[in-house]
């Protein structure tokens, strides 16, 4: 099944960044939204932004839950997905995940920070499947990203 009938399947409606390079993380920076070389996809950071509010600002372990942590991961997926429509048009376009570097905002105690990463990690199997779904993946615990989001990631595709 199509990546495309899936997501619908799912119920999930992706925000429009359009074809004009609209990109929250614009806000914060000089850069694009992504780079294609050859085959490869690289979305610039994505975070979760619903219309430009921070979902879950803080950090986790202390006032962000788990499962707060986890739907702010999944949003940051569906963010990503969005950006992989704006950069081919289709979701249909991607033979499969290369890699993920999530970054979770969490307290010094704060240990299940792949836990939280589980939130785009699964999303994306849900969409795409064993075979496309699953990429390399690392999670990293730091201490703070801007506008006090608790999650951000940045990842590769490869093109179809």
């Amino acid at each position: 099944m199509s990546a495309e009938k899936r997501l619908e399947q799912l119920g999930i409606q992706l925000p429009d960044f359009g074809r004009e390079n609209k990109y929250d993380g614009q806000n914060y920076g000089r850069m694009k939204p992504y780079h294609i070389v050859g085959k490869v996809l690289t979305l610039s950071g994505q975070i979760p932004q619903i219309n430009g509010e921070v979902l879950y600002p803080g950090r986790l372990g202390d006032t962000v839950t788990l499962e707060q942590g986890y739907q702010a991961a999944r949003v940051t997926g569906i963010n990503c997905l969005a950006g992989i429509k704006q950069a081919l048009g289709s979701l249909d376009r991607v033979k499969g995940v290369i890699r993920m570097l999530h970054f979770v905002v969490s307290a010094p105690t704060f240990y299940d920070v792949h836990k939280v990463s589980s939130g785009v990690s699964d999303l994306f199997y849900e969409v795409y499947g064993d075979k496309a779904g699953i990429g390399c993946r690392a999670t990293i615990g730091v201490m703070s990203l801007a506008r006090n989001n608790c999650f951000e990631t940045w990842s590769d595709f490869e093109i179809k």
